[in-house]
């Protein structure tokens, strides 16, 4: 072996240090610093990484790095090379079992992480899912398509339209049941304009993805895929839905309705939440059970109506204090045809705006109003600024959420150019995106630091 090999990934001052330790990729070393000592494995170094840091993976699984220019000692107890290649095993046929198609365009279900690259690698091929994740095979059988392997951030119209085609195309031959693997980023946008491509499923169509990747002791990737692939099998639940963790702990995962439904902290493995409602079941590896009965029903039909279609001139503006109206301007000159605001308090913008917005309802654009609070109704004929805004044109949303808003505008000035046909659309609920009323109990927020919701957390925590 060459002796870059033993140092994969490693230059400059870093590579020195190791050198001088003889310390490889690896080894199973305790890394002596100025501050404190670290005991774990030395792992390659991403080609893309700075040479200010060596990596280490601790006995909790989780990774640190260690600046070399505070390593005092390094002490090797022994080598242990990892290989981080997907098991692969024949995923078992049963003609007694429902038949589920899981597609992929991205995400980290069921992977491994490249350290010398720093990329993940998915598990994508039924056997490789079958030997990360065999729990698969007690409930389908399972077959899988890669439409694209894109970050969420790169997911667009043209592949929300290749996805819905191909989920048509699966029905038509009549798969029992629909998975998605997506990151989880822009999830919830995909999971609304699906619900508005594919209406009428006769089966599940689940979103799945996973917050940690399956390397990291915490990953909720495996569980994840587990609850959505039961649920496209088992479930009778026919609608577009998301599939993620419900509690922080790995009790049971949770159905959200696809246009109910919002990605709502950046890391916990609980996320995603269903805004001004309930969610439609709860989901562990023995049960689904749902939490209300008004969901679409599953059919032995293959009549899905498709509607794949998409007029990316649509903005969504989040309005804020002092905002100038350059702002809608630009996107009139442009050729916008459509813009979404997501207002504060009942739907409010300031004054400056009126001009601009006179000007796009001169030039034809569409404009329809929701609330940056999330929860709540846009409702503008409480007072003057909102009736003020109605009489420019636009049009509040009731409790649309506003990227729900944003890809049904699109979806519909794919549609139809006539703007009395627009509004017709965008205002008649058709996956639950509006509701007449919001539950007592869709909105709970648990407020740390307030003794009685302390208390009931630590009634309920495990």
């Amino acid at each position: 072996m060459e002796e870059k090999d033993y140092y994969k990934g490693y230059r400059g001052q870093t590579l020195e240090v190791l050198q001088k330790y003889n310390a490889y990729v690896w080894s199973e070393v305790d890394i002596v610093t100025i501050d404190a000592t670290f005991n774990g494995l030395i792992l390659p170094r991403s080609e893309q990484a700075d040479d200010q840091h060596i990596v280490l993976k601790m006995a909790t699984g989780y990774n640190i790095g260690i600046r070399s220019d505070k390593v005092a000692d390094i002490k090797i107890f022994g080598y242990k090379e990892a290989h981080y290649k997907i098991p692969e095993k024949e995923f078992p046929y049963s003609p007694k079992m429902p038949r589920v198609k899981l597609f992929g365009t991205g995400g980290t279900i069921a992977s491994r992480l490249d350290y010398r690259t720093g990329a993940v690698i998915p598990a994508f091929s039924p056997g490789e899912l079958y030997g990360s994740v065999p729990e698969l095979a007690d409930f389908c059988n399972l077959e899988t398509e890669k439409l694209y392997g894109v970050f969420s951030e790169n997911m667009g119209p043209e592949q929300w339209i290749g996805t819905a085609k191909a989920i048509a195309a699966e029905i038509e031959k009549g798969v029992e049941g629909i998975v998605i693997g997506h990151g989880t980023d822009t999830m919830h946008h995909t999971a609304a304009i699906l619900s508005f491509m594919l209406q009428n499923s006769p089966v599940p169509i689940v979103m799945v993805g996973s917050q940690r990747s399956s390397d990291r002791p915490s990953s909720d990737a495996a569980l994840n895929l587990i609850h959505s692939v039961k649920t496209a099998a088992e479930s009778d639940i026919a609608e577009v839905m998301v599939c993620m963790f419900g509690p922080t702990s790995d009790a049971y995962g949770l159905l959200h309705r696809g246009t109910r439904v919002r990605k709502m902290h950046s890391s916990y493995r609980s996320t995603f939440r269903t805004i001004g409602d309930i969610p439609i079941a709860m989901v562990d590896r023995n049960n689904i059970k749902p939490l209300r009965e008004d969901y679409k029903k599953r059919r032995k039909d293959k009549n899905l109506k498709l509607m794949p279609y998409f007029d990316d001139r649509v903005s969504i503006v989040y309005y804020y204090p002092n905002m100038k109206p350059d702002i809608i301007d630009t996107l009139i000159d442009n050729g916008y045809k459509g813009i979404v605001i997501a207002g504060t308090g009942l739907g409010h913008v300031n004054k400056p705006l009126y001009p601009a917005l006179q000007r796009a309802k001169d030039a034809g654009v569409a404009v329809f109003m929701t609330v940056q609070t999330l929860w709540g109704y846009a409702q503008m004929y409480v007072y003057d600024t909102g009736r003020d805004l109605m009489e420019l044109g636009v049009i509040p949303l009731a409790n649309m959420l506003p990227e729900v808003a944003y890809v049904k505008l699109g979806w519909a000035l794919g549609i139809t150019k006539d703007l009395d046909e627009v509004r017709k659309i965008m205002l008649e609920p058709i996956a639950g995106e509006m509701t007449e009323r919001e539950p007592s109990n869709g909105y709970l927020v648990y407020q740390g630091g307030i003794p009685e919701v302390e208390e009931f957390i630590s009634s309920i925590r495990k």
